[in-house]
């Protein structure tokens, strides 16, 4: 069994690219299938370098690997070769029309009410004509004469599926200047790299209709791939996720701060009736069955997300979030802050709460109880008694109780409006760091 990921490097992974990427991937770990990474890097103009080491940054980040890899631009042989077996087979055939021509016979099947497929008319010239096109300087593209039948498969997502070919018009395979399309290229791949399984968005349905009758005429067998076309994802609003808004690219996701596992739990479950879990990527794997996603379109909530994400953090010890923590943190400060972090970008906003410095709110209507909270502030060394003294002292003091007694005492030392213990924080920050904190407070 082998499963493959055909990104092109021509832009950043989204959400709904690493849908399918962890899909397969997933897919390839509970069956012990291999997974190949293929780029498809046909597309010169736009191809670059840097996308497709961004690809595989952002897939060994989700905790992807692959046992081979492929690039489209290193087989253009085997797709040449292709090209001239389907010319010998007679379903390759050349085409002259323009762009105009052929929009002006879509016009005029629609007008007549017909369907606006391609009408073949390239198929009845004559070689006199073509050689007639050709020495007037025109270059064709070609098209593959589809069989007119119907094609089926019993889709590992959406059950029975069926393309009428009839009801499409032949496809371009080879561009003027030489350029084989995705259809052939892909289908030439599949076959010679030895792929069993096709996981890929709905959006291929028609293509698979067309693939497999392409598979059949260089010489593959009938029902060779299991097909599996997961529904596309909506955004919160149920719209079309576009693949324009950069905040859902994963490079975004993970300088956010979100974590690895948490996109991959998000993802593996979204669209099935199994509700969002934290999950580690084998186990994520070990209970992956694409039976049970839904043939109905998913919207991706970044609320979900955001939640699945603060309940891993949470969970994390201090040995596996210790390399992402800033220099000089302890296991005493991280188990402090963790239940108040959604986001890993939070975290050295804490650290600087507690080890650096800060510009507190001004409080100048709080000086009096602000110099009475320095004046009661228990002498160092401190412990755990000593959150405890200094309230019951400035209680006596002050007269106040509840909010009015912590709240501006945790605008003072944190600058925020909530956060963790104030009785844990102080013993992190140090008496010193505490009264210069409660003093600028009072005269900011």
């Amino acid at each position: 069994m082998k499963l493959r990921f055909a990104p092109s490097p021509t832009g950043h992974l989204h959400v709904g690219n690493a849908r399918l990427a962890i899909a397969n991937a997933l897919f390839a770990r509970r069956h012990g299938a291999v997974f190949l990474l293929r780029i498809d890097d046909t597309d010169r103009d736009r191809s670059r370098e840097e996308y497709e080491t961004g690809i595989e940054t952002d897939l060994r980040w989700l905790g992807i690997g692959w046992q081979e890899k492929a690039h489209q631009s290193a087989r253009l042989d085997r797709y040449a070769a292709a090209v001239e077996a389907l010319k010998a087979s007679g379903r390759l055939y050349p085409c002259f029309e323009s762009e105009l021509e052929l929009s002006a016979k879509r016009e005029a099947r629609l007008r007549a009410g017909k369907p606006p497929v391609y009408d073949r008319a390239m198929l009845k010239m004559t070689p006199e004509q073509r050689a007639r096109a050709e020495a007037n300087g025109k270059v064709p593209y070609w098209r593959f004469r589809l069989s007119d039948t119907t094609r089926r498969w019993n889709d590992l997502v959406m059950g029975e599926c069926s393309v009428k070919l009839t009801a499409i018009s032949d496809p371009v395979l080879l561009r003027t200047d030489g350029t084989v399309l995705y259809t052939l290229a892909s289908v030439v791949d599949d076959l010679e790299l030895g792929v069993t399984h096709i996981v890929r968005g709905e959006d291929h349905l028609t293509n698979t209709g067309v693939q497999i009758d392409l598979i059949e005429a260089l010489g593959g067998k009938p029902g060779q791939f299991a097909f599996g076309h997961m529904p596309l994802l909506l955004d919160e609003g149920g719209a079309k996720l576009s693949k324009r808004l950069d905040g859902l690219s994963l490079r975004s996701l993970r300088h956010d701060g979100i974590e690895p596992e948490a996109i991959v739990s998000y993802l593996s479950r979204l669209g099935t009736a199994d509700d969002p879990a934290a999950m580690s990527f084998d186990e994520a794997a070990a209970g992956f069955d694409l039976s049970r996603v839904s043939r109905s379109a998913a919207r991706f909530d970044m609320r979900q997300l955001l939640g699945l994400n603060r309940k891993l953090l949470h969970q994390k010890s201090f040995a596996e979030i210790q390399d992402r923590l800033p220099e000089g943190a302890t296991e005493d400060f991280w188990n402090v802050i963790r239940g108040n972090v959604d986001l890993t970008g939070e975290i050295a906003h804490w650290w600087q709460v507690v080890a650096g410095e800060i510009t507190p709110p001004g409080l100048s209507d709080e000086a009096s109880f602000l110099e009475q909270a320095r004046e009661t502030l228990p002498p160092a060394p401190w412990d755990e008694g000593t959150w405890k003294a200094w309230m019951t002292a400035l209680r006596a003091v002050s007269g106040r109780s509840g909010r009015a007694l912590f709240h501006p005492l945790r605008l003072a030392l944190t600058g925020e409006e909530a956060g963790p213990e104030l009785h844990a924080l102080i013993r992190l920050m140090g008496r010193e760091r505490v009264l210069a904190r409660l003093q600028d407070a009072a005269f900011a």
